[in-house]
C-alpha cells in the first residue's frame, strides 16, 4: 500500500515537472520564434543592406564641369578626356610598395609618391587616390597588363580642364584646381580623386553652378574586392555651361595690342548693358599650367615678374585716377551750382592757396578757360579753383555716384573697391582733420584717390549714357538663365550738366587744342571722344623741372602711369574704353593711341549689334571675322 502511494506521488511529480519543462521549452520557442520573426520582418531590410554592403561597392560617379563660351559660342574653357592612375590603401596593403612597383612601368616623380603617401593618411583607406593623370596610351597599356602585380591600382577615366585661348582669357576665365585639404570634407565631390574646384575668374565665381551633381554606381565585388558587375547606376549630372558677354576676336585683339607694353589693362564695355566685350591686363599667364601641373620653376618666374602676371590689373589694380577724374569734379560744380558752362577761370600755370603754389601741367598756363575748356586742355588750375569752392565732401559724394570708391557688382571675384577718400576716411585712419590743400589735389584725381580701369570705364559710362547707373557684367547667361535684366535706374542728374561734360570729353580728342588730337579717330562716323590722364608715382620737384629733367629719366618703376578713358562713337556713345599702362609715361603720348586702336577695332566687329549664342545650341559659324547675325537671345537695345 504504502509503495503504490508512493508511486503514484512519484508519477504526480513527474508529470508536474515535465509539464513545467514543457512550459519552459515552449516559451524559449516562443521567444525564438518572434525574434526570428522580428528579425525577418521587421529587421530583415536593415540586415539585407548591412549584407549587401559586403558584396556591393558604392562607387560615386563625378559629374562633367560646366563649359566657357564667348557671345559667339567660341569655348573659352572645356574639358578633354584624361586617363589616370588611381591607388586605394586598404586593397594596396603597402602602398609604397605598389608605388615602387608601379614608378619601374612609368615615370613616375619622387614628388608624386611622397604626395600621394601624405594624402593616404589623411583620407579613409577605402577612398581612391589620384597618383598620376595624363597618361598616355602607352603607359595605360603598361599598368593594364601589370595589374595582377600592383595591389590598389587601377586605371580611371576622368577628365581635365583645358583653355583653348591660353594667356588670352586666364584673367577672366581663371583656372581649376586641386581641393585644398582643409575643404575635402565640406562636400562629398571633394573626396573625389583629383577633384578640382574654381580657384580664380568665372570659375571661382560660377563654381558651384558649374560642378554639376555626383551620380552612383553599384559594382558587385567578389571577395578578393575585384568588381565583377554592374548592378545599377545613377548618372551624373552635369554642370551649368556659363556665356559671357565676351567677344573673343576682340578680347585676342586687345591682349595682343597690351602685351606691345610692360605692363597694362584694358576694358572694353557697353554703355547701356554693361556687357563687357574685352577684359585684359598684360603680361598675363597660361591658366593650362595650373591644371596640367605647374614646375617649381615656373611659379618662381610668376611671382618675381615685376609686371605681375597673376594679377588681374583690369579689376584689381588700383590707381591715382589723374586727369580722367577732372569729370568727376566738374559734373559736382556743376550740379552744386558752385559753377555754370560759362564760368570761367585764369589760369598762369599755377594756383596760389594758404602760402603754397600748386602748379599747373601747363607752367605756361592756359589763359582764361571755362569748364569745357579745362578738360579739353585738361587745365589743372581750373579745377584747382573749383574745388575750394566745392569742398571733399560734395566730390566723394559724385565720385561715389559715378561708381568710384565703391564695392563693384562685377562677376570677376578679384575686383576691388579702390578709394574715394574723405574727411571720416582721414581721421579714422590717420586721426587727422582732412585739410583743403588735400582737397586741391584731390581735384585733379591725385592725393589718396585709387580707382580700377574697370571703376573708370563704369564712371565713364555713366557719364555718356544719359545718367544711368549701368553696372559691369562679364556673364549673359548661366545655363540658360539671364545673368542681368539691364534695366539700370538713372542717376538724376541734369541733361544740360551731361552734354557739357560730353562736350569737353568730345573737345580732348576732336579739337586742336585737346590734349588728345593727335589720337582722334579720322573715319566718319567712328569718332571718339575721352579723356586723358597722367598719374604721378613720384614727384618731380620745381628745380628738377627747372633743370629740364623729364620723367622718361625716371626708373621704370618711378615713372608716371597713363591713363585714358572713351568713349565712340561721339554721335552716338555706345563702347566705352579704359585703358592704364603701368609707368607708361603720359596718357595723351601712350594711352590714347592705344585706346582708339581698341575702339576702332571695336566699332568694325559692333559686337552691341550681335546676338548672343547660348551655350549648348550649337556654334555658329564667322568668316573672315565678320560678325554674324546670330538667332537666340539679344542684347538690350539702347
Amino acid at each position: 500500500m504504502t509503495a503504490m502511494k508512493n508511486t503514484s506521488q512519484s508519477a504526480k511529480t513527474f508529470s508536474r515537472r515535465s509539464f513545467v519543462i514543457g512550459a519552459l521549452q515552449l516559451g524559449m520557442l516562443g521567444v525564438l520564434g518572434g525574434r526570428l520573426a522580428w528579425l525577418q520582418l521587421v529587421e530583415g531590410t536593415r540586415y539585407k543592406t548591412l549584407s549587401d554592403k559586403n558584396r556591393i561597392n558604392i562607387k560615386m560617379l563625378a559629374p562633367s564641369r560646366g563649359q566657357i563660351y564667348d557671345r559667339f559660342g567660341e569655348k573659352l574653357a572645356v574639358n578633354e578626356q584624361s586617363f589616370r592612375v588611381l591607388i586605394v590603401r586598404e586593397q594596396a596593403k603597402d602602398i609604397e610598395r605598389s608605388l615602387r612597383a608601379l614608378q619601374k612601368l612609368i615615370a613616375l616623380d619622387e614628388n608624386d609618391i611622397n604626395r600621394v603617401l601624405k594624402e593616404s593618411r589623411k583620407v579613409a583607406s577605402f577612398l581612391p587616390l589620384e597618383v598620376k593623370d595624363g597618361l598616355t596610351w602607352e603607359e595605360v597599356s603598361t599598368i593594364e597588363v601589370n595589374l595582377p602585380d600592383l595591389p590598389g591600382l587601377s586605371i580611371d577615366t576622368g577628365e581635365v580642364r583645358s583653355y583653348p585661348y591660353g594667356v588670352s582669357t586666364a584673367h577672366i576665365v581663371g583656372y581649376v584646381s586641386s581641393v585644398n585639404s582643409s575643404e575635402v570634407g565640406e562636400n562629398p565631390l571633394f573626396s573625389l580623386p583629383g577633384f578640382k574646384t574654381g580657384k580664380t575668374g568665372i570659375e571661382k565665381y560660377w563654381d558651384e553652378r558649374m560642378r554639376g551633381k555626383a551620380g552612383a554606381s553599384q559594382v558587385e565585388v567578389n571577395a578578393f574586392g575585384r568588381g565583377v558587375r554592374e548592378l545599377g547606376r545613377r548618372p551624373s549630372e552635369t554642370g551649368d555651361d556659363v556665356t559671357l558677354h565676351l567677344d573673343m576676336a576682340l578680347q585676342e585683339f586687345v591682349q595682343k595690342r597690351l602685351d606691345q607694353e610692360k605692363s597694362a589693362s584694358a576694358v572694353i564695355m557697353d554703355a547701356y548693358t554693361g556687357g563687357v566685350y574685352a577684359l585684359a591686363s598684360s603680361p598675363g599667364f597660361d591658366p593650362n599650367g595650373f591644371t596640367k601641373g605647374l614646375s617649381a620653376t615656373d611659379w618662381e618666374a610668376l611671382l618675381s615678374n615685376s609686371g605681375h602676371p597673376l594679377t588681374n590689373k583690369a579689376v584689381a589694380g588700383q590707381y591715382p585716377p589723374a586727369s580722367t577724374f577732372k569729370m568727376v569734379t566738374a559734373l559736382a560744380a556743376l550740379e552744386e551750382g558752385v559753377i555754370t558752362k560759362d564760368t570761367r577761370v585764369y589760369c598762369p600755370g599755377h594756383f596760389d592757396f594758404g602760402g603754397n603754389r600748386f602748379h599747373c601741367w601747363n607752367l605756361g598756363g592756359h589763359g582764361s578757360v571755362d569748364v569745357v575748356a579745362a578738360l579739353a586742355e585738361s587745365c589743372d588750375t581750373f579745377f584747382y579753383k573749383v574745388s575750394i569752392d566745392l569742398g571733399i565732401e560734395k566730390i566723394a559724394a559724385m565720385a561715389r555716384r559715378l561708381g568710384l570708391g565703391m564695392a563693384p557688382h562685377f562677376d570677376l571675384p578679384e575686383a576691388r573697391t579702390g578709394l574715394m577718400p574723405d574727411k571720416n576716411w582721414k581721421m579714422g585712419h590717420f586721426g587727422k582733420p582732412w585739410r583743403t590743400g588735400e582737397t586741391i589735389v584731390a581735384s585733379i584725381g591725385q592725393s589718396y584717390i585709387l580707382s580700377t580701369p574697370l571703376q573708370l570705364a563704369v564712371m565713364t559710362a555713366r557719364l555718356v549714357n544719359g545718367g544711368v547707373s549701368v553696372e559691369p557684367s562679364m556673364t549673359a547667361y548661366i545655363g540658360k538663365q539671364a545673368v542681368n535684366n539691364n534695366v539700370w535706374p538713372e542717376l538724376g542728374f541734369k541733361k544740360e550738366h551731361l552734354e557739357v561734360i560730353k562736350k569737353g570729353m568730345d573737345r580732348v580728342v576732336n579739337h586742336s587744342t585737346g590734349t588728345a588730337q593727335r589720337s582722334k579717330i579720322e573715319t566718319p562716323g567712328m569718332e571718339m571722344g575721352g579723356k586723358t590722364g597722367t598719374a604721378q608715382v613720384k614727384r618731380i620737384t620745381m628745380a628738377q623741372r627747372l633743370a629740364g629733367f623729364e620723367p622718361e629719366d625716371l626708373p621704370w618703376q618711378h615713372r608716371h602711369h597713363a591713363l585714358f578713358v572713351g568713349y565712340a562713337p561721339v554721335s552716338d556713345p555706345r563702347y566705352i574704353c579704359s585703358v592704364v599702362i603701368e609707368h607708361g609715361g603720359s596718357g595723351s603720348g601712350v594711352a590714347a593711341p592705344l585706346a582708339r586702336d581698341l575702339l576702332v577695332y571695336t566699332q568694325q566687329r559692333d559686337p552691341a549689334k550681335t546676338k548672343i549664342h547660348i551655350a549648348g545650341q550649337g556654334a555658329p559659324k564667322k568668316a573672315g571675322g565678320e560678325n554674324v547675325a546670330l538667332a537666340n537671345h539679344t542684347v538690350t537695345e539702347k
